[in-house]
């Protein structure tokens, strides 16, 4: 019995997965559900403690990541400090923004964190006095910047995802 609760799992965390490139939060959906489940079968020691820090700390490194990827792209491409600032509360208003006005299920919060980071740091640099070929290419990299911590999130959560599943066949 307990081998079907793990399969469900399983199969609830590769759907929290699926969720992680659309800004959403399934890598820490992933470690509640793995430590909901290590908490309740305490007794068959499915999961160690070890292992629940562990995913929680690559959740929290995800969350980082991605956090200050649009700064370190803005700042890559000659943004100012100021500026590449700018990047975190464009990608967070953009990533709100792009989840209600854009006509893509999901990928609108993706694609609304990208301009948004964007479009914040562009709009920052040119009202700063740069040039505006100056100031897209700031606002150029903290879109990619943003897309980069995107898939570097998504990539952790593909780790997070493996490291459940492994641990939870492992005796």
């Amino acid at each position: 019995m307990l081998y079907l609760w793990v399969i469900i799992l399983i199969v609830l965390n590769t759907v929290f997965l699926a969720m992680v490139p659309f800004v959403l939060p399934g890598n820490w959906l992933m470690v509640i559900t793995a430590s909901l489940f290590a908490w309740l079968f305490r007794d068959q020691q499915v999961f160690s403690v070890y292992t629940i820090i562990a995913i929680a700390l690559l959740a929290l490194a995800g969350e980082l990541i991605e956090f200050l990827a649009g700064v370190g792209g803005a700042r890559k491409s000659g943004a100012s400090r100021r500026g590449s600032i700018c990047a975190i509360t464009g990608a967070i208003a953009g990533a709100i923004l792009g989840t209600f006005l854009l006509p893509v299920p999901l990928l609108g919060t993706l694609l609304g964190s990208c301009i948004g980071a964007g479009l914040s740091v562009y709009s920052f640099e040119l009202f700063a006095g740069r040039k505006s070929r100056q100031s897209f290419h700031a606002g150029a990299g903290a879109s990619l910047g943003q897309f980069l911590g995107s898939a570097s999130k998504s990539l952790i959560g593909i780790i997070i995802w493996f490291t459940i599943a492994i641990a939870a066949f492992w005796p």
